[in-house]
């Protein structure tokens, strides 16, 4: 029995890593990443372009770009005026940014 409940926690714990990824993602590293590629038009989660398209909670949760994984895709596949970033980024880095922009609406932080 012990050695079962071994196996079992085993695979679920490589499951976890193999495909919840984004869930290790870094906020802090995501922020110099944000800094880096994104501040020039979202600057305070501000959207210079589409002033309504903010990065705050509100914002998000109305476009629906509420997760990690809508995040993720738009800033990789781009839309609209936004280019994409799957060509400057690698994907660990766009989950970073991601993870950045959630933890900065969740927690009301943009300055």
């Amino acid at each position: 029995m012990k050695k079962i409940l071994s196996v079992l926690l085993l695979c679920v714990t490589i499951f976890t890593f193999a495909f919840n990824s984004p869930a290790l993602a870094d906020a802090v590293s995501g922020k110099k990443i944000f800094s880096a590629n994104c501040a020039s038009c979202h600057a305070g989660g501000k959207n210079l372009v589409q002033a309504q398209k903010n990065l705050k909670k509100e914002a998000l949760d109305k476009y629906g770009m509420n997760s990690q994984e809508a995040i993720i895709a738009q800033v990789t596949k781009g839309k609209g005026a936004m280019p994409a970033f799957k060509a400057r980024l690698k994907p660990a880095q766009i989950e970073d940014v991601a993870a950045y922009v959630l933890d900065q609406a969740n927690n009301k932080e943009w300055k």
